[in-house]
């Protein structure tokens, strides 16, 4: 079965960063595009990024587009969100799905940006 576990996540100040990472295993991941999605507290998922199957291409929502960086590793089964210029609206829960609306993900790692 799927199984999807994200870690990285922490308190960081307003302008720092974050790196997160999703450990994926249960399903053939070299032939899945993977994504990150979020969910603010008191808000609904909201889809962060998008990768391809083979990495060659990339897609962020535009409230982090120049600030996060999706990436993978189709050998060890990782997939990696660079976070950067962290800003108090990025506060939420990250997870890594592999569908863009969310399902299934993992238990998900709290990203929280406040000085």
């Amino acid at each position: 079965q799927v199984q999807l576990v994200e870690s990285g996540g922490g308190l960081v100040q307003p302008g720092g960063s974050l790196r997160l990472s999703c450990a994926a295993s249960g399903f053939t991941f070299s032939r899945n595009w993977m994504y990150w999605v979020r969910q603010a507290p008191g808000k609904g998922l909201e889809l962060v990024s998008s990768i391809s199957s083979e990495g060659n291409f990339k897609d962020y929502a535009s409230s982090v587009k120049g600030r996060f960086t999706i990436s993978r590793d189709n050998v060890r089964n990782t997939l990696s969100l660079q976070m950067n210029s962290l800003k108090s609206e990025d506060t939420a829960v990250y997870y890594c799905s592999i569908t863009a609306g969310g399902l299934p993900r993992g238990q998900g790692t709290q990203v929280t940006v406040s000085s």
